[in-house]
């Protein structure tokens, strides 16, 4: 696991610009403390590569050069690479490392732009060209590596994290990806709070020729196939077979693995797989301080059954206040996740004792484990009503008064699936964004969601949430924060779940080995693939999430440390924080649950000190980004 920085100019490259790349790399040293590299690789063109040795330690240096033409600077793992190689080779190709971004660039030499749908892993690239004098640039089609890119009037940028591309671009903030944030409580794809600087999407190739502006296409997209005739029996065994073909992928590295282990079913089931390829191995888990879910006592009692070692991280409100302004430098643009604190805390341990975690991302999205893909099933006595008894529905819920049981139900039930679902994330009403956006356009999700309704008209309603979140949630939220926390501390996370093989039998389940017509069970087929190899107890607990305090500490240890951020932020331009300190004080009173819509705020006012007023405290310290 790595970072680059690439640029690709009109001009020829100068001392000047060199160290700046050079002084932008230090920015990401934390994705690759065993190795800095910088090279003019072109005329107009120079890469520079931090890394982390994770595969042929002691070659594979980047940035890597092949048949003299290409040059190569890759972050992520390509898990079929040793296969990949053994076919290049029957072709004539030639290698001198034994690492798998080597065979990246010789798949590109062989088959162009189609090697990407062979490479299965994850990864973010560039690849120069020196004879067509021409930058590939692509993403894996899950998204679980980043890749920024800022085009200037001199040439374009491509880097691993935001912080590198700040010094070239404007100040401008971008009043769509504001309010989608807060819509959302993450910046979505494509977007990123800086105008100037965008995300190349998941699954997308950006071509830079020279002379030309960039072009930015979709060359791969997770698609649900589901099949109503699937056989429970063959499918259940189909995608037991796929786990653990895909965990013995993940564990290939020369570096010590360990894996992430929670309460719940899917990092259960990887724990339990990994110890079967390899023992023993080391598991993690975070808690936080008195642990009122339980979340470790069942980790502790899932390690004893597994015969793993278990090492905990428990996190504690001093802890979250003085981390977070690093969590939010690290994630570039916010994130509004409180699950994110013990994540960061977590890879901070595992990364004291190994090198690599396996962890449990993705498994909800592609198998349908979260508890809303309930929801049309919970609705259909009043959703399938005609359009006349909907609509008297719909004023009845209308006339009903705020906080009245059932007035959500009626809304939602009366609400059509594209216009009131885009994602995991309901925090702020309309009525909420409204309130707190100055002067900036209230923009609603359909501006993101819209075209991936349009893409999926024929889709059962929980497949279509499922597309939804696979693309908009998935990558902005939960692979974001995965990607940075873990990079945050040098450790390398890979999701096994988000697998190539995996997700080709998980995209046909039909809605019922999903979602079960009767019960409250979720990822049905997954939990029976995983039967006998995780605990009972584990196999049929229903979905938590992370359960977090963020409610209890924002009315105790965390009270006077939010008034003292909406007191004093310069994010007030944007943002009414009167209204939010109103929601604050309504939520220490406890007449209202704000937790969620605070946390919304408060990681945006921290965000705005680091990014845009230039300082922001770093265990005790100040640190500009700038200086």
């Amino acid at each position: 696991m790595c970072g680059f920085l690439m640029y690709t100019g009109n001009d020829i490259i100068s001392a000047e610009t060199l160290g700046a790349m050079e002084r932008r790399l230090g920015l990401i040293e934390h994705r690759g403390p065993d190795d800095m590299a910088l090279e003019r690789i072109g005329p107009g063109t120079a890469a520079g590569f931090r890394r982390l040795a994770v595969i042929d330690r002691e070659g594979s240096r980047q940035p890597l050069r092949y048949m003299d033409r290409w040059t190569l600077v890759f972050n992520g793992e390509i898990y079929n690479y040793r296969s990949l190689r053994e076919e290049l080779i029957a072709q004539g190709l030639t290698f001198t490392t034994d690492g798998d971004a080597e065979v990246v660039a010789a798949a590109f030499h062989a088959w162009g732009e189609s090697a990407l749908d062979r490479l299965r892993g994850m990864f973010a690239f560039a690849l120069w060209d020196s004879v067509a004098e021409t930058v590939y640039a692509a993403r894996d089609p899950f998204g679980i590596k980043p890749l920024y890119y800022l085009v200037t009037r001199d040439g374009v940028w491509l880097s691993s994290e935001k912080a590198p591309l700040l010094d070239e671009a404007a100040p401008d903030l971008d009043p769509t990806a504001l309010s989608l944030y807060l819509t959302m409580q993450y910046v979505p794809e494509p977007y990123t709070l800086h105008r100037d600087i965008a995300r190349l999407p998941a699954g997308a190739l950006l071509t830079k020729e020279a002379g030309r502006a960039p072009f930015v296409r979709r060359y791969a997209r997770p698609t649900f196939r589901p099949d109503p005739a699937a056989d429970e029996k063959a499918v259940v065994a189909d995608l037991r077979a796929a786990l653990r073909d895909s965990v013995r992928a993940h564990l290939q590295a020369d570096v010590p693995v360990g894996a992430f282990l929670s309460s719940g079913v899917d990092s259960t089931a990887i724990v339990a797989l990994a110890a079967a390829e390899v023992s023993p191995i080391r598991a993690f888990t975070a808690a936080f301080d008195g642990d009122p879910a339980g979340e470790l006592e069942i980790a502790e009692r899932s390690a004893r059954e597994l015969g793993v070692s278990l090492t905990p991280s428990i996190v504690r409100p001093e802890q979250v206040m003085a981390a977070l302004p690093r969590i939010v430098w690290h994630l570039g643009d916010p994130v509004a996740d409180p699950s994110i604190v013990p994540l960061y805390f977590l890879c901070r341990t595992a990364a004291e004792h190994v090198t690599v975690v396996l962890s449990g991302e993705g498994a909800d999205e592609l198998a349908g484990g979260y508890t809303i893909y309930r929801e049309p099933r919970s609705l259909s006595l009043v959703s399938s009503r005609g359009p006349a008894i909907q609509r008297a529905l719909r004023r009845v819920a209308r006339a009903m008064p705020e906080g009245l049981r059932g007035k959500s139900f009626l809304e939602r039930a009366t609400t059509p699936l594209r216009q009131r679902y885009f994602g995991n994330a309901r925090v702020l009403a309309e009525s909420d964004r409204t309130r707190l956006l100055r002067g900036a356009p209230a923009v609603g999700h359909a501006h993101l969601t819209a075209a991936l309704y349009a893409e999926v008209p024929d889709l059962d309603p929980v497949t279509t949430m499922q597309h939804i979140d696979v693309n908009t949630w998935l990558p902005g939220d939960i692979l974001t924060k995965a990607d940075r926390m873990s990079m945050a501390h040098s450790l390398e996370l890979r999701v096994p779940y988000l697998d190539r093989r995996v997700f080709a039998v998980l995209s046909t389940l039909p809605p019922h080995l999903k979602v079960p017509r009767r019960g409250r069970t979720t990822k049905y087929a997954l939990r029976q693939a995983v039967d006998g190899l995780v605990p009972p107890f584990v196999k049929d607990r229903p979905k938590l999430g992370f359960p977090t305090p963020a409610r209890s500490w924002l009315r105790t240890d965390l009270a006077e440390w939010a008034h003292h951020i909406l007191s004093t932020s310069g994010a007030k331009t944007l943002l009414d924080l009167d209204y939010a300190h109103g929601l604050l004080r309504a939520h220490e009173r406890g007449e209202a649950d704000h937790a969620r819509k605070l946390w919304i705020v408060l990681t945006f006012c921290i965000w705005h000190s680091i990014f845009v007023e230039g300082v922001a405290p770093f265990d005790g310290s100040v640190r500009s980004l700038h200086g």
